[in-house]
């Protein structure tokens, strides 16, 4: 297993009218819990918006990088520390990261 088979990229997980057009974040939950269960943490680059991260069972962090722009080498160290700890708990682990649409930032 390579490392990138265990990062799933994709767009915000959405509620409301949003979730017509973007991932439904109950069927996000659905799929992270039916696939990884236990095993995911989900990390929300987006500094736009945020969602109630119980869906996620608080296994959620959020690094604040506005759409467009590079972000702050601080963030981004802080991102990387975080996901390489993540990672390396267990063999198992995977991340779940977004930003609003999948592939900005």
């Amino acid at each position: 297993v390579s490392s990138t088979d265990r990062i799933i990229a994709m767009s915000f997980p959405s509620s409301g009218k949003q979730s017509l057009y973007r991932n439904p974040i109950t069927e996000v939950a659905r799929f992270l819990d039916t696939k990884h269960a236990d095993h995911y943490k989900v990390y929300n680059l987006c500094s736009e918006k945020g969602y109630d991260p119980k869906y996620f069972h608080y296994r959620v962090e959020r690094i604040f990088i506005d759409d467009h722009n590079v972000p702050a080498l601080q963030d981004m160290l802080k991102f990387t520390a975080s996901v390489r700890e993540w990672m390396s708990q267990d063999e198992k682990n995977v991340i779940a990261i977004h930003c609003k649409g999948g592939k900005g930032r």
